[in-house]
């Protein structure tokens, strides 16, 4: 796992799951894959899920992390392999196991990239187009979030307290409330990684989901 921000934010996960050192280097050989060994990948992450039931939970999330990590390394090959069927077949068999974090490392990635800022806005109406017509599925997914954007205060206490309220009702899933966080304090990840561990005994997973976004961001500098 080089020259990608996927190492930093597989090692935040992997502290903050605690895996073990054996746990870790289990893993870590399938992200280091090259090129064109996909679908083995996915094969061999699978077995490990299946091998470490404490990490089933975040399966949909490691997934997405191995797609990310192919994408950053096919970016360095050419970008005509991303329009090829065999991307796309490689999409849509990992689509079948992933989550909507690949969307945010790929929208976070292209902010960063571009120097643009980060904001909740832009991703739900500039990047997923959940306006448009022809991307109702991802307004569907994001339609508890569309729906609070606006009134959610800042402060931290107020807005868990309406986002615990809403989270089992969002598709996003353990994804729903690390979004807000992220959207509402961009340039304080750390801060935010310490309020939500005030909430540890009924948002495990949420924090784990944070940690590998809070690794990629920092991974992305």
């Amino acid at each position: 796992m080089s020259n990608s921000p996927i190492p930093a934010a597989f090692q935040s996960f992997a502290a903050q799951v605690q895996l073990t050192n054996e746990e870790i280097q289990g893993i870590q050989g399938v992200f280091s894959m090259e090129t064109g060994k996909e679908l083995e990948a996915q094969a061999l992450l699978q077995k490990w899920l299946v091998n470490h039931p404490n990490c089933l939970p975040y399966g949909s999330y490691l997934f997405d992390l191995l797609l990310t990590e192919f994408i950053f390394k096919g970016s360095q090959i050419s970008e005509e392999f991303f329009e090829t069927e065999e991307w796309e077949a490689i999409e849509d068999s990992f689509a079948e196991e992933g989550s909507e974090l690949l969307n945010l490392l790929l929208y976070l990635a292209e902010a960063v990239d571009t120097e643009s800022e980060i904001s909740l806005d832009d991703y739900l109406d500039d990047f997923l187009l959940v306006d448009e017509d022809e991307f109702q599925d991802e307004h569907e997914i994001y339609r508890e979030v569309i729906l609070l954007r606006n009134q959610i205060d800042s402060a931290f206490p107020p807005m868990m307290e309406v986002l615990m309220k809403k989270k089992d009702e969002s598709p996003l899933g353990s994804m729903f409330i690390p979004l807000f966080v992220l959207f509402y304090y961009p340039e304080e990840l750390e801060f935010a990684t310490a309020q939500l561990a005030k909430y540890a005994d009924s948002l495990e997973e949420e924090q784990a989901v944070f940690a590998m976004i809070r690794g990629f961001v920092e991974g992305l500098k």
